[in-house]
């Protein structure tokens, strides 16, 4: 059984919503990360991803989204106790409210770093450097439609 995890993608002027995970965190503490957070087990359910998403974004760094959100990939990988986790990317937009580190529990600081800052940032993992890549791809796509 996987634990499930999601995760927004969210860009504002060329920049993504990043933060610092805290150094309390049991996994990846310290490291830069997409906004997101564990999937609960609700029994039946609608939305559930979208709704935990819209969560732990209000929970985390007080902001509301908007109910569209696009898919942008999936990725599974095992904690150091052995736990599996299949974590999903969805792309987002900012409906209400400026970010902040609300959660200090969870989250040290957040950013606005263009992909290329995160590229090079020695605090991203790789696996948030493979959805930046898939979330610029996704708003390039975006952005050649709307020039057709």
């Amino acid at each position: 059984m996987f634990i499930l995890n999601v995760e927004g993608a969210i860009q504002s002027e060329g920049k993504w919503l990043i933060i610092e995970r805290s150094t309390k965190e049991e996994h990846a503490g310290g490291q830069l990360s997409l906004v997101g957070g564990t999937v609960e087990n609700e029994g039946f359910s609608k939305d559930l991803l979208e709704r935990t998403l819209k969560r732990e974004m209000l929970e985390e760094v007080g902001i509301g989204i908007n109910e569209k959100m696009n898919y942008l990939r999936s990725s599974s990988f095992v904690l150091p106790d052995g736990r599996e986790v299949l974590d999903i990317v969805f792309h987002c937009v900012i409906e209400s409210g400026d970010p902040f580190a609300k959660s200090p529990d969870e989250v040290e600081a957040i950013y606005w770093m263009t992909a290329e800052e995160i590229y090079a940032h020695p605090k991203a993992p790789i696996w948030l450097k493979e959805s930046i890549e898939e979330a610029e791809r996704y708003v390039h796509s975006l952005k050649m439609k709307a020039t057709s």
